[in-house]
């Protein structure tokens, strides 16, 4: 008896974590997002399905190219539940990446979401960095059609290998994956984290940590 309570218990320990691990499952056939709700609930609140039109679930600006003149050389469109209030609960989203030559999306991290990365113009190099302590950095190079697979959490980045735009797909486990972009976390913040702490995590000298914030 005491062996099958250990096994139900480890079972259920493991399926709560598997449930834990992605977006809740809709208990519907849609919850489409009330972006003027103020109800605050993990998520957003249900629009009246009377109300639900084709429009909530609908949305043309992944066709448009993205302004890659900036000083990355890249500009993410998302395509996530404040765009498509229809996504709400589904647990899934997609962003259109556009790239200038040798633009890059530069080290980032999402919270809530695995992404799946595919090319449909150009050529990119592609990589993450798994947690402390090993840092493993996983790299490779994409041409038109290959895909890459960016695990939840870690940081990861992109990079134009070409002359000319690329521009890349990516499909996200959540509909409201989160994003990261490591410096601007870092030397970006509000208020500024202190420089004295920046000097010690970089070992950077205070001049370059307080350049380092004026950019950001």
């Amino acid at each position: 008896m005491a062996i099958f309570s250990t096994t139900i218990f480890m079972f259920l320990a493991l399926s709560l974590s598997m449930v834990l691990a992605s977006d809740h499952s809709p208990l519907q056939d849609f919850c489409v997002a009330d972006l003027t709700s103020q109800v605050l609930v993990n998520g957003v609140a249900c629009k009246d399905p009377k109300l639900v039109q084709a429009d909530d679930f609908f949305f043309d600006g992944l066709r448009v190219a993205g302004n890659t003149s900036n000083a990355v050389g890249s500009k993410v469109t998302p395509a996530a539940v404040l765009q498509i209030p229809g996504l709400n609960t589904l647990g899934i989203s997609v962003a259109r990446v556009d790239y200038a030559p040798w633009g890059i999306n530069p080290p980032h991290y999402h919270p809530r979401a695995t992404e799946i990365l595919t090319v449909l113009e150009g050529s990119l190099e592609v990589g993450f960095v798994t947690s402390n302590p090993e840092n493993k950095h996983f790299r490779a190079v994409l041409q038109k059609g290959d895909a890459f697979v960016f695990p939840v959490g870690l940081v990861h980045y992109q990079r134009n290998l070409g002359s000319t735009n690329a521009i890349a797909f990516a499909a996200l486990s959540s509909q409201n994956p989160g994003v990261a972009t490591i410096a601007n976390a870092v030397f970006g913040s509000t208020p500024d984290i202190a420089s004295d702490v920046l000097v010690k995590a970089f070992q950077l000298d205070g001049n370059v940590v307080k350049y380092m914030q004026s950019k950001f």
